[in-house]
């Protein structure tokens, strides 16, 4: 009985931890560049010492990230950008280290130094980009920045950065808890010149709500069916304890 119940409260507790992988999904299903997590559930050993196993428990992982583009949404907007295809822009994390992201939402902060949106910096070949006062700022499919100096006409547009654009092995890299990704070893990833950016749109969120909610109903009905297995190991042992009460 006892195994019963641990085996089903395992279950239990990992069917929970993947609805709240789902339900970020949802819950990022507007958010510019978001990549979907699978998650996935598998059976483990529990060993106390050598030899075989003595029960099993379940658990549950994100393996990777849904890497499939997301729609391209456009803005007409100068600073917004969308990889096309593979590949990520190089941003600088909150805890200062390089990561990627396909959140293409850009702006110019009050000290011009170009960032996300959500205030990430936003990396070339030499570290964060900034930009000097300007009447226009272009942005090419390569990622060259070019401005329009503050009292120039167009001929005088110049080139003044080029984004850091990377395409590594997806095998290889992995999302960490603030949303970017990075690879797995630890390494930065090189300059990728065959990545090719969109301007004045931005990509949105690959997420497929349909799916995900369907996942969290199904999700929900096995965690109930855990529930069930562990009140029927309950009510057997103590049918059990009554029987060996009653000899």
């Amino acid at each position: 009985m006892e195994k019963a119940l641990f085996i089903a409260m395992t279950g239990a507790k990992n069917n929970m931890l993947a609805q709240t992988n789902r339900a970020n999904n949802l819950a990022n299903l507007s958010t510019s560049g978001f990549r979907a997590d699978f998650e996935q559930s598998r059976s483990m050993g529990v060993y106390y010492g050598e030899g075989q196993p003595t029960r099993a428990y379940a658990l549950t992982e994100s393996p990777r990230s849904n890497f499939e583009s997301g729609p391209m949404i456009t803005t007409n907007n100068s600073l917004d950008v969308a990889v096309q295809g593979n590949g990520f822009l190089a941003v600088q994390a909150p805890d200062g280290t390089e990561a990627y992201t396909r959140f293409g939402n850009l702006a110019i902060d009050a000290n011009g130094m170009l960032r996300t949106a959500n205030g990430l910096p936003v990396l070339g070949a030499g570290g964060p980009i900034n930009i000097p006062e300007n009447e226009k700022v272009q942005i090419g499919s390569d990622g060259t920045i070019s401005i329009v100096g503050l009292g120039q006409g167009p001929e005088a547009m110049v080139q003044v950065g080029q984004l850091k654009l990377v395409n590594p092995d997806v095998k290889n890299v992995e999302k960490g808890d603030d949303g970017l990704f990075r690879q797995r070893d630890g390494l930065n990833a090189n300059a990728a010149p065959e990545v090719i950016l969109r301007s004045g749109m931005y990509e949105g969120s690959n997420v497929n709500a349909v799916e995900e909610f369907t996942q969290i109903l199904s999700l929900a009905r096995q965690y109930e069916m855990q529930v069930k297995i562990m009140k029927t190991a309950e009510e057997n042992s103590a049918a059990s304890s009554q029987l060996l009460q009653m000899s």
